[in-house]
């Protein structure tokens, strides 16, 4: 006999609602707002108490915000987020979920630094996004199709946090997503959060990013090395928020034909790992989704750990689904 994720009275594999508190039992996903919205975290030097003016009675340190690291798990899908070692905040969010029977939603946003209340955005951006994908998922809609009316209505939300008097600095963020359903998965983007696919046969990036680099690169005017060492490299061209004027999301579906890994994740792991033979060089092997995440955060803290770092990992039956 199973139990109600929220409420724990006694449930059956068949039953599409909790009877207790009529949650849907098909559908699960990370809390909106965000895993440590949820699972405050504990001091670093192990003390769980803190007093009331949020200092550690172990070891007089400040408590940490929720959101410097959290980590969350659902069957076949897991995420990691850190705030790195030398961010004040964590500005990246995550948020995913699973259908019963249909499959697997995720998206990582990655707040932009120059804006205001970046980690505000990236979190509206995540729950507002991985909504719309879940109801796709339960009502059968194309999976390209779900992904741009996730784009659009994440992209609308965070443009109402705008202060028409602050245009220049008006929240925003990047975006990846995706869905994997069936035998087929489909990856969609805005801006510089990236998507690699590894499977037994090696590793690929699913996504281009919306940079004035990779642009310039695509047009011939710099080489793949110039564009990397460039100030500029990082520069966005489309983005999520009240200035963005994008068109919509930029999107790649294929066959899920064997078992494999889908990691979505911010710019703070690939900085480290950019291509996709230097991802499954420390990639771990014959783990679970979030074991291949928190080892990915930890290759990326040892490496410097200069900007937030989210890792989404999307388990891939091959053929299957998810």
């Amino acid at each position: 006999m199973e139990s109600c994720p929220e409420c724990a009275s006694p449930v059956s594999a068949k039953d599409r609602f909790c009877e207790a508190c009529g949650r849907n039992l098909r559908v699960q996903r990370t809390p909106v707002g965000g895993p440590g919205a949820q699972w405050p975290p504990m001091c670093a030097c192990g003390g769980e108490e803190f007093d009331a003016e949020g200092f550690c009675e172990a070891c007089g340190r400040a408590r940490p915000s929720a959101r410097d690291r959290v980590e969350f798990v659902l069957p076949g899908v897991a995420g990691v987020s850190d705030r790195g070692r030398r961010r004040q905040r964590n500005e990246d969010s995550m948020a995913f979920g699973r259908v019963r029977g249909r499959g697997v939603a995720a998206v990582v946003c990655d707040g932009v630094a120059s804006s205001e209340r970046a980690e505000q955005a990236s979190q509206l951006a995540v729950d507002t996004a991985v909504d719309v994908l879940l109801t796709g998922l339960q009502s059968g809609m194309d999976a390209e199709l779900a992904t741009a009316d996730a784009v659009a209505a994440a992209n609308e939300a965070v443009a109402r946090l705008a202060r028409p008097e602050a245009a220049e600095v008006a929240p925003s963020c990047t975006y990846v997503s995706a869905v994997v359903t069936g035998g087929s998965a489909t990856v969609g983007w805005v801006g510089d959060s990236r998507a690699y696919l590894v499977a037994e046969a090696g590793a690929a990036r699913l996504t281009v990013d919306d940079t004035w680099a990779a642009q310039l690169v695509a047009e011939g005017v710099l080489t793949e090395e110039e564009a990397s060492t460039d100030r500029r490299a990082h520069v966005l061209s489309r983005w999520l928020g009240a200035d963005s004027g994008i068109g919509g999301p930029q999107t790649v579906t294929f066959a899920v034909e064997t078992p494999g890994l889908l990691v979505l994740c911010s710019d703070g792991l690939w900085n480290y790992v950019p291509e996709p033979e230097d991802l499954l060089a420390v990639l771990p092997r014959g783990v679970t989704p979030v074991e291949v995440a928190r080892e990915l955060v930890e290759v990326a803290l040892k490496a410097g750990g200069h900007d937030n770092i989210t890792v989404v990992v999307v388990q891939l039956r091959g053929g299957h689904g998810a």
